[in-house]
């Protein structure tokens, strides 16, 4: 994913809101919000050049979802995919804090990236480019291509909005979609450097993305009440014309209860 919004345990219904969106090359092949054939048990959109996945949730109610952080002077061109990593977190039974500290072990393999972990209980932080391993705090919280919380101007005003639908007597789910969908892009002024160049930082630099080649693909929310109960909706777009805004949207959406703990 490139966008993470999320309230965490701020809700009197829902312990966790997530909103997030993927953006990715549009001709890069990918498979909607499903469960695994190869694991059942996995729920979770898929990229079928490497066969991660860029968020995703068990049915014993582990979640995973990770970001790169955008540092092009440092990629490696033999890095292994930063998508098996929510996939092995998700297909495991370490603890979220213990998968964390194992992955920090061999993280300076991969290319830069912020993973968030969690189950039922607990959510926990990682990014190979801080190397600490954080437990989340109850609150509004937002993670682009940087470190968690860091306010680039697209997550400063995703917070904000997020926190205000929320907060909202009725939780709309179309309303997030429409907060995921919001193409205006900052002034100039406020956009990072990551040694991209103005261009991409322009085009890069909107919730929502989009381009003749390269922009948002699928927008995702992901809720989890406090009795554990799953509810996963995603939004794909298929480019007609993409930078008019013509696409083709498809939404599915998965509700479960979360099998008994032992």
């Amino acid at each position: 994913m490139c966008l993470i919004l999320f309230s965490y345990k701020t809700h009197f219904c829902f312990d966790l809101i997530l909103a997030g969106n993927r953006d990715e090359f549009y001709d890069r092949p990918t498979a909607p919000l499903a469960f695994f054939k190869d694991n059942p048990e996995i729920l979770g959109g898929r990229d079928l050049k490497d066969n991660g996945t860029w968020l995703g949730i068990s049915r014993a109610g582990r979640i995973a979802a990770i970001t790169n952080f955008r540092d092009p002077a440092s990629l490696k061109t033999n890095a292994p995919s930063r998508g098996m990593l929510v996939n092995d977190f998700l297909y495991g039974k370490d603890s979220p804090s213990g998968y964390l500290d194992r992955i920090h072990k061999t993280a300076s393999r991969y290319n830069g990236f912020n993973l968030i972990a969690g189950d039922r209980d607990n959510l926990f932080y990682y990014s190979n480019r801080e190397g600490k391993i954080k437990k989340i705090l109850p609150g509004f919280h937002g993670l682009s291509n940087h470190l968690l919380d860091t306010p680039w101007p697209k997550v400063a005003r995703g917070k904000a909005e997020i926190k205000t639908l929320v907060n909202h007597k009725d939780l709309d789910k179309e309303r997030i979609f429409d907060l995921l969908q919001n193409d205006t892009r900052p002034p100039d002024r406020e956009l990072p450097d990551t040694q991209v160049g103005l261009l991409w930082e322009r085009l890069l630099s909107p919730i929502f993305i989009k381009s003749s080649h390269y922009g948002t693909r699928s927008s995702a929310i992901l809720l989890m009440d406090k009795a554990g109960n799953i509810s996963f909706t995603e939004r794909t777009f298929s480019p007609e014309n993409p930078e008019k805004g013509v696409f083709v949207k498809k939404t599915r959406t998965f509700s479960f209860q979360p099998v008994s703990r032992p």
